[in-house]
């Protein structure tokens, strides 16, 4: 018998959560569990836990849910979890998934201040259970020992969100002040024109990386679209001369 949380709530449009650490979980005490598959009945139940005042403690959920005939509000674990915080910001969140770019998982962690993230794979029911004992009996957050490196590593070159809207302004041919122009109708605060040419500076050495066999790999692995990837290299221009030729 361990300490554990006593109500959790699952949001997984997939049962990929093994039936063997549900039943674990019940046999070390009066564990309550309940599982949705939209993100949308997932904050209905929170809300309606914390009116009945029996809120649930912890959160674990996706965050890509396929789309289909039912019109949601919710449509990602992070709509999801944004809204969750501000209806009940002391419940404890582990965001389970596939999802392994680097800047989406330090994203979870430094803008929704998510308290684990466990890559869903072999070992993944095993973390999870590693996780809920961590952040149950301590202030510490928890990764997949396979992605440690993304929290510890501040030295490595990481493509952002503002650098895959830069580059997709790129692939459509805009110069840096129509770039700048766009950036400021959407209200980005990187639309300044020496911001622009620093993240300009930043995408040319991740490109030119050895660490990376091609890349197209190289896009892939950091959450940059391929189709996006190609147009931008015209489908024979290498991103280096690229942006050789916007620096």
């Amino acid at each position: 018998m361990y300490a554990m949380f006593k109500k959790i709530l699952i949001a997984d449009d997939i049962d990929t959560i093994n039936l063997g650490i549900l039943s674990q979980l019940e046999k070390n005490g009066s564990v309550e569990v309940d599982h949705v598959r939209y993100c949308d009945d997932a904050y209905l139940k929170i809300k309606k836990a914390i009116l009945d005042k029996e809120p649930f403690d912890l959160l674990i959920s996706d965050l890509s849910f396929k789309q289909d005939h039912r019109e949601v509000v919710f449509k990602s674990g992070e709509d999801l979890i944004l809204a969750v915080k501000k209806e009940q910001p002391e419940i404890s969140i582990i965001a389970y998934s596939v999802d392994e770019r680097s800047f989406r998982i330090k994203s979870l962690f430094k803008d929704l201040d998510i308290n684990a993230f466990v890559s869903k794979g072999r070992e993944g029911n095993l973390q999870l259970l590693k996780a809920m004992r961590l952040i149950y009996n301590s202030d510490k957050k928890y990764i997949s020992p396979h992605l440690e490196h993304f929290l510890n590593n501040n030295s490595v070159i990481e493509i952002d969100k503002d650098d895959i809207e830069l580059l997709k302004h790129l692939s459509l041919g805009l110069n840096q002040e129509e770039i700048a122009k766009a950036l400021k109708e959407l209200g980005k605060s990187s639309a300044s024109l020496s911001s622009i040419e620093k993240r300009i500076g930043k995408l040319k050495i991740f490109f030119q990386s050895k660490k990376y066999y091609s890349h197209g790999g190289n896009c892939k692995r950091h959450g940059v679209d391929l189709k996006e990837y190609y147009r931008c290299c015209n489908f024979y221009i290498s991103c280096t001369k690229l942006f050789c030729s916007y620096i």
